[in-house]
């Protein structure tokens, strides 16, 4: 008897076949609506185990349309009464007296065949799906035949249920092919208002599960557009359709084919519509490969696409995967969970691509802002994808949260290393070639319009360093600099829970900086030019760090009022290199002999002096002074010490010139050309001196 026991159809059959064959390749109408049946004459009574139904021979009538509807309407109360007895047989199947019922064969072929007629017509077009909710449905009746073949398959040891079973599970096979091609329809078609009085021709698609079907075959829908604004990708009536043919090809047991082909067209919509938000796919070599200054705007529309990704698409696609498979919430769940994979390895491949390109200055402030944008959508991933759900371990894509940290980590790890790279770049300025006149060197121009950039983005870097310094093994990020610790203030010179470990990093910097540009004024023979090129650097760093609130708080009071105090100590050692000599010939001492002026120690002093103002202007005026505050406060400084003695010394003395030619060769200047050529000095414009005196 084992041998002869019949084999229920498969998913995967030679119907399919039989069944293309039998349908030529035509489209149908994507609504689904119902079947319009009127009622029609019955009578069924039925025991517990027996269901007795009047026969009556069915004689077509000539031009009586609606006589099959009507005969498909009464075989369909009748399976149900079938239905309702088996189940009843197997609730008390524990009775071995019972034996199953007589099988009605004849009302369900006419059932069976009457729904593939049915499915038939829809599949050549020659009827379609109405929106109207009629009282019975199509799904209804696919629903029907669901049930009776999983209701007959129990009885399959009972020769008599063999050709129910097999006729049962090879028209459920052809309704089910037909679904899937409606399903198709509709995701393939996104945003599209179907007319339901229309009919849309279609070509026929090779069922997922027929015996020749490629198990890599893409669905590829046409481009879904994916807007700034969060629209749900298929009108209301479109998703109500998608879970009606959801819902039935579940039931049946098509889970599989039915969410293979969702969640393919989902996946290759969202693939159609990332170029709509300017970005297209690239690999890792595709990005490595390119120009920094061609990756940047790139990366900034990257960041709008991954944000709209994560915060209008996910959770369009999430209500989506809801209403389609409502009621089925962990099929709903891992579904959304696949999109949401995909998704993120498709976006989430340009950033980790960025994190492990050449490693170089100028791309910090674009690395922390990929980062960013990783950190920020961190909260709207962990509401839509919770821990605690079902995950699919068949996956080989890791989980979005599990992907996004780790390439996060990656851009924080370059980050800190691109920052801590700044102190070798400091430390590798190491030109022998002094800046003419004293000037702002490239260096500090850089150093300090870096810093300042960089503390734009103050909170990430300090999130960025406590989280990932420890894996950067620099020197520098090790040592965390003491003079850190003694130039700033006590929040960030501490250690513990106050410790700022991007603070003392950036301490470490200006504290090399500091020490490179002492070096570097060494290169000036002139003490005094040794001092300007200290006091243009200190006050070019002092600008900066005044106008960047960002690293005046990071650095501290301390270090900046200690730097203030430098530079007024590299003021003092100007004034005394330069102008203590020309004051030192403006003294009495030495110029009195016997209680009257020595005329020839006089004339000396004057000659002296003239020298030394010619020497000095005709120096420092090519000397460069470029912050206008500093260069009038030297100035003024100078006018101020200078001119009253030397007022004082004319007042005093040039009575003892002999008047005309004797004064004009030794008075060269008064006091107000003196005050003129000091109001010369520093302009980075040598000139020669002019020596006429005001008469």
């Amino acid at each position: 008897m084992e041998g002869n026991q019949p084999r229920l159809p498969q998913k995967s059959s030679s119907f399919t076949a039989s069944r293309d064959e039998k349908h030529h390749e035509i489209d149908r109408n994507l609504s689904l609506g119902s079947l319009k049946l009127e009622q029609y004459g019955k009578r069924v009574t039925h025991g517990v185990d027996t269901i007795e139904e009047e026969e009556t021979e069915e004689k077509p009538i000539a031009g009586n349309a609606e006589e099959p509807r009507a005969s498909f309407f009464f075989v369909s109360e009748n399976i149900d009464v079938f239905l309702t007895v088996l189940l009843s047989v197997e609730e008390d199947g524990r009775d071995e007296s019972r034996e199953p019922p007589d099988i009605p064969e004849p009302t369900v072929e006419r059932f069976v065949t009457l729904l593939e007629k049915e499915i038939g017509r829809y599949e050549s077009g020659e009827a379609k799906w109405c929106s109207d909710n009629d009282e019975f449905p199509l799904l209804d009746a696919i629903g029907r035949v669901s049930k009776l073949t999983v209701a007959v398959t129990r009885f399959s040891s009972d020769t008599r249920y063999n050709q129910a079973m097999n006729r049962a599970g090879g028209v459920l096979h052809h309704a089910m092919c037909f679904l899937e091609d409606e399903f198709h329809s509709l995701l393939q078609d996104p945003r599209a208002k179907h007319d339901a009085g229309s009919i849309s021709l279609k070509a026929k698609r090779q069922p997922s599960f027929s015996l020749n079907h490629d198990p890599d075959r893409s669905v590829r829908p046409s481009s879904e557009s994916i807007s700034g604004e969060s629209r749900p990708p298929y009108p209301p009536e479109t998703v109500e359709r998608l879970h009606g043919i959801a819902d039935a090809m579940i039931s049946a047991g098509y889970d599989i084919e039915c969410c293979q082909l969702f969640a393919i067209a989902r996946h290759n919509a969202f693939e159609a519509g990332l170029p709509s938000l300017g970005f297209d796919k690239v690999s890792i070599e595709d990005v490595l490969k390119r120009a920094w200054d061609s990756l940047q705007s790139e990366i900034a529309t990257w960041i709008k696409a991954f944000r709209h990704t994560i915060t209008a698409s996910f959770a369009a696609e999430r209500d989506l995967c809801e209403a389609v498979f409502a009621g089925h919430p962990a099929v709903s769940d891992r579904l959304f969970r696949r999109f949401a994979r995909g998704a993120t390895v498709q976006l989430i491949t340009f950033a980790e691509a960025v994190s492990i390109t050449k490693r170089s200055a100028e791309k910090l402030f674009k690395v922390l802002d990929i980062y960013e944008a990783l950190r920020d959508v961190t909260p709207a991933v962990d509401a839509l994808l919770p821990e605690g759900a079902e995950q699919d371990e068949s996956s080989i894509i890791a989980d979005p949260k599990a992907e996004i940290a780790s390439v996060r980590c990656r851009l924080g790890e370059a980050a800190v290393g691109i920052f801590c790279e700044l102190e070798s770049s400091i430390k590798a300025d190491s030109s022998k070639t002094p800046v003419p006149g004293g000037a702002v060197h490239p260096l500090t121009r850089y150093v300090m319009n870096y810093l300042k950039y960089a503390c734009e983005y103050k909170n990430t870097l300090e999130q960025v360093f406590k989280e990932h310094k420890h894996s950067e093994k620099t020197s520098s990020c090790a040592a965390d600099g003491e003079a850190a610790r003694g130039g700033g203030n006590g929040r960030n010179g501490s250690n513990g829970e106050g410790h700022n470990p991007f603070a003392a990093q950036l301490m470490e910097a200006m504290n090399l900086l500091h020490s490179n540009l002492e070096s570097k004024s060494r290169l000036y023979k002139d003490q005094a030019l040794c001092n300007i090129f200290l006091m243009n650097n200190g006050r070019y760093i002092a600008k900066k760090v005044k106008g960047s609130p960002e690293i005046h708080q990071l650095l501290g009071e301390t270090w900046y009022r200690k730097r203030s105090s430098e530079l007024r100590q590299y003021h003092k050692n100007y004034q005394r290199e330069t102008w203590s000599r020309v004051l030192a010939c403006l003294r009495d001492d030495g110029l009195q002999a016997k209680g009257s002026v020595a005329k020839p120690v006089l004339k000396e002093r004057f000659k002296s002096f003239n020298a030394m103002i010619e020497e000095t202007h005709k120096a420092q005026s090519s000397w460069v002074v470029s912050d206008e505050q500093l260069q009038s406060e030297l100035r003024v400084s100078v006018s101020a010490v200078v001119v009253p003695a030397y007022r004082s010394f004319l007042g005093r003395f040039s009575q003892y010139l002999d008047p005309g030619r004797q004064t004009e060769k030794y008075i060269k200047f008064g006091p107000d050309d003196l005050e003129t050529l000091i109001d010369e000095l520093f302009d980075g414009n040598p000139s020669s001196t002019a020596s006429k005196r005001r008469p």
